[in-house]
């Protein structure tokens, strides 16, 4: 390492600011804003900082229509990677990281509130909106990837119970689970209606379902992510939930910009990259990972593609193999 290079490294990381907003970031994706609001600094100071932390490579940014939000990023450099390693543990046992831990769970708290205010208020009115995405085949193209009847599924983010009530038709149990009571109300009476059967509702939220370990043969996770205060925390969940050798399936919509859907359908991510989707469910621990991209649905609306992913959870090492 040139003498240059370690000057570089500990001025970078001499400052305690810098410090912890590493430290936040390689927690969570953030914005300006949200960073603002747990560390109780004015923007200028703060986009000051992550100028820095971009240019030393530390730290990586993309847009989401007219937000833009920022993660820590790996060292590609040995120098760095090893400098930020000695940092990172000394942090494990400083109050102010634990502070800051507390800070960015309400910052969630927050993003998931507004998610829940909106569901709340519209209720069985989702039925109606819901018709913009025009996805029934979407639906069924997704059920044909999980294979025979029988299985135990979770659909997770139920909404009104229109996917629970199609896999339960196909001949499966489904544990259909949701945040809003509203929602889960409107899909009782909806399951009541039809009288359907091997439907249990459950509420809960994506980033800490009300199921245990491997309670299930698939998950499925249809137009949710996008209205999740941590989308990658929800998969992760899904890849808990499920059995060794079994199923998630996701349905949302591949990045764009059409800011109207964040007024009107209460969204908070204007969709997702293909690569990101695919790097979550590799990280949840989820193998075979396999992703389409579909156009629109609705011909003539203002839609953007859809992305179809399903992956494998991976089987357990046999007995006397080291994992």
């Amino acid at each position: 390492m040139s003498a240059d290079t370690l000057q570089k490294v500990f001025k970078t990381l001499s400052d305690p600011t810098r410090v912890r907003i590493l430290a936040l970031l390689a927690r969570e994706e953030l914005a300006v804003q949200e960073l603002m609001a747990v560390l109780g600094m004015a923007q200028s100071r703060v986009s000051r900082h992550l100028g820095i932390l971009r240019e030393a490579g530390l730290v990586s940014d993309r847009r989401d229509g007219t937000f833009v939000f920022y993660r820590f990023q790996e060292p590609a450099s040995p120098a760095w990677g090893d400098a930020w390693s000695l940092v990172e543990r000394s942090l494990a046992e400083d109050p102010a990281t634990r502070r800051d831990a507390v800070a960015v769970a309400r910052v969630l708290e927050a993003r998931a509130a507004r998610s829940r205010s909106f569901f709340d208020e519209v209720g069985p009115e989702w039925d109606a909106l819901r018709k913009v995405f025009g996805d029934d085949m979407l639906r069924a193209r997704a059920i044909a990837r999980l294979v025979p009847p029988g299985l135990r599924v979770a659909d997770v983010g139920t909404g009104t119970g229109v996917l629970a009530l199609e896999l339960a038709e196909a001949g499966l149990e489904v544990i259909a689970v949701d945040h809003s009571s509203a929602m889960l109300d409107a899909a009782r009476r909806k399951i009541d209606e039809q009288a359907a059967t091997g439907l249990e509702l459950r509420q809960g939220d994506a980033a800490a379902l009300p199921l245990v370990d491997g309670e299930v043969d698939a998950a499925f996770a249809h137009m949710v992510l996008q209205y999740l205060a941590s989308p990658h925390e929800a998969l992760a969940e899904m890849a808990r939930i499920v059995r060794p050798g079994g199923r998630v399936v996701v349905i949302d919509f591949v990045r764009h910009d059409r800011e109207w859907m964040r007024e009107e359908l209460g969204v908070q991510w204007l969709g997702f990259p293909p690569d990101e989707i695919r790097g979550a469910l590799a990280e949840a621990g989820l193998s075979d990972v396999r992703l389409d991209v579909q156009p629109p649905a609705a011909q003539g609306a203002d839609l953007p593609e859809t992305f179809i992913a399903s992956a494998t959870r991976s089987s357990p090492a046999p007995s006397g193999v080291p994992s």
